[in-house]
């Protein structure tokens, strides 16, 4: 596996990289470095799509609208949202094409952050990868 401080990486390797993230187990990352290396991963395929959606599940509409806007930025979305915060776990969905985002509330158990990539080419990417960790994004 590449280092951070390695050439950059390949779509093939980006791939490899966000693979464990497949919406069904719940991957942990345990180190600063390889949270560094999934973030360039996800740039790098973000960069290879059109466009992304996003699918928060967060514990409080406080962490899943941190969440959204570093994921927002670091994308290249305008991150100003008016959403109204509610009580408990919330799932907060985002569609940079169309416009669209709402907050509601969740009960399901996953948290973290899916990016769905879309492309409008068969040979684009089109893949969804998560749950990616809600700070991903967030400078230490």
């Amino acid at each position: 596996m590449p280092t951070q401080n390695s050439t950059p990486l390949t779509l093939q390797e980006a791939q490899e990289l966000l693979k464990p993230f497949n919406c069904i187990e719940n991957k942990s990352i345990t180190s600063e470095s390889e949270k560094a290396l999934i973030r360039q991963a996800l740039l790098l395929l973000t960069e290879h799509s059109d466009y992304q959606i996003l699918g928060i599940c967060a514990d409080t509409a406080a962490q899943g609208l941190s969440a959204l806007k570093s994921y927002a930025e670091a994308l290249g979305y305008p991150s100003l949202f008016d959403l109204q915060p509610i009580e408990g776990s919330v799932y907060i969905k985002f569609n940079p094409k169309t416009g669209l985002c709402y907050l509601d509330s969740y009960t399901g158990i996953h948290r973290g952050v899916l990016v769905s990539c879309q492309s409008a080419y068969e040979d684009g990417i089109n893949e969804m990868y998560g749950h990616l960790p809600l700070d991903l994004f967030h400078v230490s």
